[in-house]
């Protein structure tokens, strides 16, 4: 296994990350020192929430969506996050601005636990603080030729599971069922895993979405076994309104093995294209239906942040 990230989280590190401001529960604390309690529900238990962010000419893309989700995460697993939408925002741009953040190249991980346990106990009822909120914002862009470079992924055999096992919509900390399906496609020599649902259809990759592209038309799974990606939505709205025929639907590896082109989406590294799947080859270069749809995707970014307005 290698020892850094590959795929669509390929990215350069960055020295100014050494120095970074981090916000925990408000405070900003150099990189070093900002640390949670081992007492805290996220490193005891994985309870909390999270939303991965990107910032582009200042502004954090899509933030109204992500904090729908959050938010609804937080109900759903009856969670308090202890301040409204609006005063997390301010918090999130305090540090950009603390980090002297304003343009481009900025990825910002925005985690909630349930807060600190007397015990370490899963039951809820004995946190004793606040909700726990940390702002990781980082120095992280994709690497260029993540646009182009052809992914290689494997199917793995850690499924997606039932919504009444752990609810795959949750974007909650507890991650061991996409780490396990990383872990074997790693050790395949694959970029990513390739996950199927529990009735043998494709459901999603571990950390982004799958889609493919058939007769131009455009397929991505039913979302049934999936987190509710906000990328994933961007691409098939852009893709329609652009008349191109976009189907949320079961399909399955045989499909997937004769498609025309595929590709995932990730707020990261946005649109990437796929070239391999368990060996059988896809495409060897970027698909006409791949780079249209990255470019529908940048525009959509940018209409966003320029009507975005900062706190």
């Amino acid at each position: 296994m290698t020892d850094h990230a590959t795929g669509t989280h390929v990215f350069t590190p960055d020295p100014r990350n050494d120095a970074v401001l981090i916000d925990v529960d408000g405070a900003l604390l150099p990189r070093p020192q900002a640390m949670v309690s081992v007492f805290d529900s996220g490193f005891m238990l994985g309870d909390g929430v999270w939303e991965g962010l990107r910032v582009h000419r200042g502004r954090i893309a899509f933030l109204d969506r992500h904090l729908d989700r959050l938010y609804a995460g937080a109900k759903a697993i009856l969670m308090d996050i202890g301040i409204d939408r609006a005063a997390l925002t301010r918090r999130l741009y305090a540090a950009l601005d603390a980090n002297a953040m304003d343009g481009e190249g900025v990825h910002i991980r925005l985690m909630v636990t349930r807060g600190v346990r007397s015990t370490p106990y899963q039951d809820p009822r004995v946190v004793i603080s606040p909700a726990t909120i940390v702002i990781i914002p980082e120095w992280k862009t994709p690497a260029p030729e993540t646009a182009t470079r052809m992914l290689n992924l494997f199917t793995v055999h850690v499924r997606r599971g039932y919504p009444d096992v752990q609810d795959p919509k949750l974007n909650s900390h507890s991650k061991l069922n996409c780490i396990t399906a990383c872990i074997q496609a790693a050790q395949a020599g694959a970029d990513e895993a390739l996950m199927l649902d529990p009735h043998g259809f494709v459901a999603t990759c571990n950390s982004t979405h799958f889609f493919i592209v058939r007769g131009g038309e455009v397929w991505t799974s039913s979302g049934d076994y999936c987190l509710d990606g906000i990328t994933r939505r961007i691409v098939i709205e852009v893709a329609r309104e652009a008349g191109i025929p976009v189907f949320e639907r079961n399909f399955s590896l045989s499909d997937v093995y004769g498609a025309d082109e595929a590709f995932t989406t990730g707020t990261f590294a946005g649109v990437a294209p796929v070239g391999v799947v368990d060996g059988r080859v896809l495409g060897t270069e970027r698909g006409a239906m791949v780079a249209r749809l990255q470019a529908l995707y940048r525009a959509r970014i940018e209409a966003d942040v320029a009507s975005a307005v900062r706190p």
